[in-house]
């Protein structure tokens, strides 16, 4: 009834299982990855045609953690899971950044990643274990994805680097960094670490890179096993929509793109584009009928490259600097004088003010998570008002 196919290794002084072909069968790809005994399901799922309207590629992360994984009940009047926590929300975009830029250029199709923690030995951190086995669907699933992907969390302890610390060990290391990439380049760091060098530091990415590449051969043989035949998926050819674009508003972008104050710049674009339109079924070959959606991409891609041209050409970005200036930079304290702390931060056009508030032990925040219940003595709340 199962065709389940599986890889092992030992990773980091524990094994890493990928098996597939057992659980989540209807879905595009799904592997079942376990570090030690750590257990964590992704899936993959990708609509078979693009959905119209879209400029961009609809792909969705979503890891989520079930408490059920490491014995526990939810907290709360309705025993359950609530909305994502502030580390779901963190992994998911972990996973997201390594795997977005791979996925062929062009394809908009609606695509969903999602990645479950069920089972937590309290000892090996599932983020990691999360990020492989998204990698190993997306590599199984048949789409046009460009992987695979490894994962891994480097720790230095005692003057030493080392894989995929334990969840205590980190408490004790100086660096916790989590590098993601393929064979051949690094695509993604994230890390925090304790005033080290930057030889440390890049050592710190070298040693993930070299020793996640064990996970990515393993990924590729349980392709050759298991892996869906690949789509059949071929990027449209836009060159003439671009050149049509180009043609018509190139002189209006660059004017444009020389006004200094934001608003009459944004103004200036918006005639731009009102102009474009007018390539929405037009026949200037007499062969192509254009869309709004191809003008409106292109649209956007022209804009990329004009600003490139300016700045690569002129040496002159579109507020006017140059490629060596910053923006003014004012910071004012004591803006609001009835609150703990304030702060009102300039640059450029861009604002930020921050308002601090002290409080007590009564104050702090419990946070139920797989490990436990723990107090979280910082609070940062980002507001971005319209």
């Amino acid at each position: 009834m199962f065709d389940v196919q599986t890889e092992e290794l030992i990773w980091g002084g524990r094994k890493l299982v990928l098996e597939t072909g057992k659980i989540a069968r209807q879905a595009d790809g799904a592997v079942l990855a376990t570090y030690g005994e750590t257990v964590v399901l992704a899936t993959i799922v990708s609509a078979k045609e693009p959905k119209p309207g879209f400029d961009f590629f609809p792909l969705t992360v979503n890891y989520q953690e079930k408490t059920f994984a490491a014995g526990r009940i939810p907290g709360g009047y309705f025993k359950r899971e609530g909305r994502p926590t502030e580390k779901e929300t963190l992994v998911s975009r972990l996973i997201d950044r390594p795997i977005r830029p791979l996925f062929v250029e062009g394809y908009k199709n609606d695509t969903q990643v999602i990645v479950t923690v069920l089972q937590h030995d309290l000892e090996n951190d599932p983020d990691i274990v999360a990020m492989v086995a998204a990698s190993a669907a997306l590599t199984l699933s048949g789409v046009p994805f460009m992987g695979p992907v490894g994962a891994a969390r480097v720790g230095y302890i005692d003057g030493a680097y080392k894989l995929n610390p334990l969840i205590e060990e980190v408490k004790e290391s100086q660096l916790d960094l989590v590098v993601a990439g393929t064979q051949d380049a690094v695509l993604m760091v994230e890390s925090e670490a304790k005033e080290l060098t930057e030889e440390v530091m890049l050592g710190a990415v070298m040693f993930g890179h070299k020793h996640f590449q064990p996970v990515i051969d393993a990924i590729i043989r349980l392709a050759e096993k298991a892996a869906k035949e690949p789509r059949d998926y071929t990027p449209a050819d836009n060159s003439v929509v671009l050149d049509a674009v180009l043609k018509l508003v190139d002189a209006d972008l660059r004017a444009a793109y020389k006004i200094t104050t934001k608003a009459e710049r944004y103004k200036a674009l918006d005639a731009a584009k009102a102009k474009v339109q007018a390539l929405v079924s037009a026949e200037p070959d007499g062969k192509t009928t254009f869309t709004k959606e191809q003008v409106a991409g292109q649209f956007k891609e022209a804009q990329a490259k004009v600003v490139r041209w300016t700045i690569l050409d002129d040496g002159v970005r579109i507020d006017g600097r140059d490629v060596k200036t910053v923006r003014k930079i004012v910071a004012e304290a004591g803006i609001l004088p009835r609150t703990h702390g304030s702060s009102l931060f300039t640059r450029g056009e861009t604002q930020a003010l921050v308002v601090t508030t002290l409080g007590t032990g009564d104050d702090e925040q419990f946070i139920d998570s797989l490990e436990g219940t723990y107090k979280e003595t910082f609070l940062l709340h980002y507001n971005f008002p319209p």
